[in-house]
């Protein structure tokens, strides 16, 4: 027992940073900034694609709808596949493999923040939607101002179930060598070959601690933002 947890104190910095000091982040903190940068993506993305949805309902909406069954229908390792290929090839340039799978991360997770958002738009009276127009107020500064603030409060668990299957799924950049967190374990039980259980039951612990404290904390920001609503 005691060498099992010496296998995971004695790599630890290298399963939290990776090399960071050389300039090649890695680990626990190489997952959370691909997690971190496809959600900074995927969020404002997936809710101005809610919106033009909503604006637009005919064959705008569809042809949005679409694309996003087509991008949902697809398993995410062949979308990281498909830009890890396709984006040198557009861009003429070797881009970074982290980069490239949280793009591929960001792309993914739009279609189904775009699906949540509107369905939280759909929800709304529609009265709310003529009274605003009753004011003065445009299509555009109604559903700015009024109507999404309202749905992104209602869809907020779905979102936050979103992120955290987004935080999960970087676990997915290691079919193309990226040093995230369940890459950087693979290498350190290819290395060791003695104790693979201590090392992966490591790894799905920190995943557990990560995906549940990120939902201790929405929970608590959503009961403090409904406790400010109500005052």
């Amino acid at each position: 027992m005691i060498a099992e947890l010496r296998v995971i104190t004695d790599n630890l910095d290298y399963l939290l940073w990776g090399r960071v000091g050389q300039g090649q982040p890695g680990g626990v903190l190489l997952t959370l900034l691909m997690a971190l940068g496809a959600g900074m993506l995927a969020l404002p993305g997936g809710i101005a694609l809610a919106g033009l949805a909503w604006r637009w309902p005919g064959r705008v909406r569809k042809l949005l709808f679409i694309w996003a069954e087509l991008i949902r229908g697809i398993p995410l390792i062949f979308v990281i596949f498909w830009l890890w290929y396709l984006l040198p090839a557009l861009t003429g340039a070797d881009l970074p493999g982290a980069l490239t799978v949280t793009l591929a991360l960001a792309w993914f997770t739009s279609a189904s923040v775009m699906h949540s958002v509107f369905a939280g738009l759909q929800a709304l009276p529609q009265g709310q939607y003529e009274a605003a127009q009753s004011q003065g107020f445009s299509a555009g500064q109604a559903l700015l101002l009024l109507l999404l603030p309202q749905a992104l409060r209602n869809v907020l668990p779905s979102l936050v179930g979103l992120f955290i299957a987004l935080l999960k799924d970087t676990s997915l950049a290691f079919i193309v060598n990226v040093p995230e967190l369940t890459t950087i374990a693979g290498q350190v039980n290819n290395r060791i070959q003695i104790y693979p259980a201590a090392i992966f039951i490591f790894t799905g612990l920190v995943y557990y601690l990560l995906c549940s404290g990120l939902a201790v904390m929405a929970g608590r920001w959503q009961r403090r933002y409904l406790l400010a609503a109500n005052k």
